[in-house]
């Protein structure tokens, strides 16, 4: 009895032990990481993939030693569904691309050309799950294993990309015709591909640097915009040096840093068409221009990254630094003003143009030019242009140049002037660059020379003889095509700081060409006798500091002018000392009563010092009247 008694709860242990299923809790930190963890989140194969493996009968950790064992078993047709089989591939090639990846800095070529076809293969069995199987993406738009092969697919797309580029270079250039294709052989695969806008200026030139945007963050840009959708994110380096003098005959250049989205795909019209195939084909793209792209007849969001090329294009640029040394004449002076395209020009979108204010440069702009390209209503609609200019030039002569520059960019890109770019453009201008965006919507008539009589007394035959020596600064006429301006903490009728003692001793250390001092010597023999008092009273615009004084002749004879009645203009400015009324307020460096223009559509005060244009508010001002003016100035 007691032997049987034994037997049964020997055998009730045994059986309950065969029972093997538990209940095990998952935490919520777990949740997602069991969900969404894969080789490229986790560094471990997703839960998807083990599943396939477990189908065969394979542990995962076999895969890391013998990677053609599971996938010579996941190949075995009828085993599994088709989407689970080629999800599991595309990952599976991915881990081997990854460790085959592993330490390759100094290694052959022939270890880094074995993981680039490794992340071939990734990407081919990424690319057949998501657009060859019965069920297309939008069928699967909730499912996370589709978002997991997406980024299989993204990644593979991005690493053939970056070493096809690094170690084939030549291979492509030597290969490309006029149109900008080339194709050559990799190992067992050939490589098609297409140079479009993006990559190179002329077709038969490549840029120096591929740049993954995802490996880029920055400090001082607050967020990163980008797009989700299929391809590889890419930064072009055209030219490694932003500022460089050698082109400085030439007023534009388009960014040196443009983005480029990539896609793969395979020849073949079925499923094993692709599984079979070894021909594969790479087409670059600017995202500024395309939305979408086509893969096997389904309309697809192209991939896209809108903030790290500017912020490569402004953390290489050095501006910072060589803006005050521009400004003191040391370093690599910049003589005349430069307009950089932020894109590869489009004639169908309208341009915005910003111009920074005294001893700065395009980094004033920042942050306001990165949230009005991540509005994505904006971005579809605009282009932005940004004048770098020399802040050590008296007004009078920088609105002369920088006006040239600007309408020399236009006729560049626009010879005709009848593109929907040329219309309806938008200035927007901080500090000295308000003054000067305010000289490009208002016409000279004869208030300079009226002034200039009038102050100094000349007689009709120096009247005469200044106008011929400084007739393309005193007459002017409004840059035509804009149709509206913001002015940002703009000193219209000067400011009182440019007088005090510390800008004085700042302006004893501008330095200016010697053709700029030599001319306005000139101007002061015409003027006044060398005997006068008044000699000394033209050589204060040689100081831009000085020009901006409320006391500057030359602010004072335009700071009325007469704005183009066709020109609606905001304004934005800041406050500083919120203690007093509004109307003897300051930002610290302009009065209220200064930044104050009569007629202006909108006026936003806003608390702030100087540089109010990085506040959240001022850019969200500034979107809301880009937005007003897309409604008022519609593209066709």
């Amino acid at each position: 009895m007691v032997v049987r008694v034994f037997v049964w709860m020997l055998l009730g242990i045994v059986l309950t032990g065969c029972a093997g299923v538990k209940v095990v809790e998952v935490g919520a930190s777990d949740y997602m990481s069991l969900r969404r963890g894969d080789i490229l989140s986790a560094g471990r194969l997703s839960t998807f993939t083990r599943s396939a493996l477990q189908v065969v009968g394979i542990d995962d950790s076999v895969c890391l030693r013998q990677s053609s064992l599971c996938r010579d078993a996941l190949m075995q047709v009828g085993v599994m569904d088709e989407e689970q089989r080629l999800s599991a591939l595309s990952e599976l090639w991915l881990q081997e691309a990854l460790v085959l990846a592993k330490g390759l800095s100094g290694a052959s070529d022939w270890r880094r050309e074995e993981a680039l076809l490794a992340y071939v293969e990734s990407g081919r069995y990424a690319y057949a799950y998501l657009f060859l199987t019965e069920r297309k993406p939008a069928m699967r738009a909730l499912e996370d294993r589709q978002t997991q092969v997406r980024d299989y697919y993204n990644f593979a797309v991005q690493k053939v990309v970056i070493e096809t580029f690094d170690l084939h270079r030549d291979d492509i250039t030597s290969s490309l015709d006029g149109n900008g294709n080339y194709r050559f052989p990799v190992g067992p695969w050939m490589i098609n591909g297409f140079v479009e806008q993006g990559f190179s200026n002329e077709k038969t030139e490549l840029p120096q640097e591929l740049v993954p945007a995802a490996s880029l963050t920055f400090k001082g840009l607050r967020n990163i915009y980008r797009r989700d959708g299929v391809g590889a994110e890419l930064v072009a380096v055209r030219d490694k040096r932003v500022i460089n003098r050698n082109s400085q005959d030439v007023a534009w250049s388009e960014t040196p840093f443009p983005a480029v989205s990539v896609v793969m795909s395979f020849s073949g019209k079925t499923l094993d068409e692709v599984l079979a195939t070894h021909e594969v084909t790479l087409i670059g793209y600017d995202p500024y221009r395309r939305d979408s792209v086509q893969l096997e007849g389904i309309e697809i969001p192209l991939a896209a990254n809108f903030t790290s090329a500017y912020g490569l294009w402004l953390a290489r640029s050095g501006f910072a630094s060589q803006a005050l040394l521009t400004l003191v004449g040391r370093g690599d002076v910049l003589e005349k003003p430069h307009v950089y395209l932020m894109q590869p020009y489009d004639p169908n979108r309208r341009i915005v143009i910003m111009l920074h204010g005294l001893a700065s440069s395009p980094e004033a702009w920042i942050n306001v030019a990165n949230e009005v390209l991540g509005d994505e209503i904006l971005r579809r609609h605009y282009q932005i242009w940004q004048v770098y200019y020399p802040t050590n030039i008296p007004l009078i002569v920088n609105h002369y140049e920088i006006q040239k520059a600007i309408e020399a960019t236009l006729k560049h890109v626009d010879a005709t002037g009848t593109s929907e770019a040329s219309k309806d453009i938008v200035l927007i201008g901080h500090s000295m660059g308000g003054i000067l965006s305010r000289l490009m919507v208002s016409s000279s008539t004869n208030n300079v020379w009226d002034g200039i009589e009038k102050k100094y007394g000349l007689d009709e035959e120096r009247i005469n003889a200044l106008r011929k020596n400084m007739g393309p600064y005193g007459e002017f006429k409004p840059l035509k095509g804009v149709d509206r301006a913001i002015f940002i903490a703009t000193p219209h009728r000067g400011t009182p700081v440019a007088e005090n003692r510390f800008a004085r001793w700042i302006s004893s250390l501008i330095a200016l060409p010697v053709s700029l001092v030599n001319r306005f010597k000139d101007v002061a023999q015409l003027v006044v006798d060398p005997a006068s008092a008044k000699h000394q009273t033209l050589t204060t615009p040689l100081s831009s500091i000085g020009s901006l004084s409320d006391k500057d002749p030359f602010m004072q004879m335009t700071y009325n002018l007469p704005i183009l009645p066709s020109v609606q203009y905001h304004s934005i400015i800041g406050n500083n000392t919120p203690n007093l009324p509004l109307e003897k307020s300051d930002d610290g460096v302009v009065p209220y009563g200064s930044a104050h223009l009569a007629g202006a559509q909108s006026e936003k005060v806003i608390p702030s010092w100087h540089s109010v244009q990085e506040t959240p508010e001022a850019i969200v001002e500034i979107r809301r009247i880009l937005r007003l003016h897309l409604k008022e100035y519609p593209l066709p």
